[in-house]
């Protein structure tokens, strides 16, 4: 069983009566659900955050494509697919 931990934080009563809700309807108790939401939610940010970070890291060493060059091979990219569409329904 994984390591845990108790922390305490304030919630506005209608949060918690939607957990007790979900809590009810999943038979799983207000804490796992509570738990659960709080991991999806952290791995969510830390995802995000960890990406924006590589992102900095990547601008400062100079590994950045410039606006220009990414819009060209965007529209590039739109042409081709609009004319795969465009053959599937002919």
């Amino acid at each position: 069983m994984a390591e845990t931990t108790t922390i305490t934080v304030r919630i506005p009563s209608a949060v918690r009566d939607k957990l007790d809700r979900l809590a009810e309807v999943t038979k799983r108790s207000r804490s796992y659900v509570a738990a659960d939401a709080l991991a999806e939610y952290a791995d969510s940010e830390l995802r995000i955050v960890e990406g924006v970070m590589r992102g900095l890291e990547d601008a400062e060493a100079g590994r950045v494509t410039p606006h220009e060059e990414a819009m060209a091979q965007l529209r590039q990219r739109v042409t081709k697919a609009a004319a795969k569409t465009k053959k599937r329904s002919a």
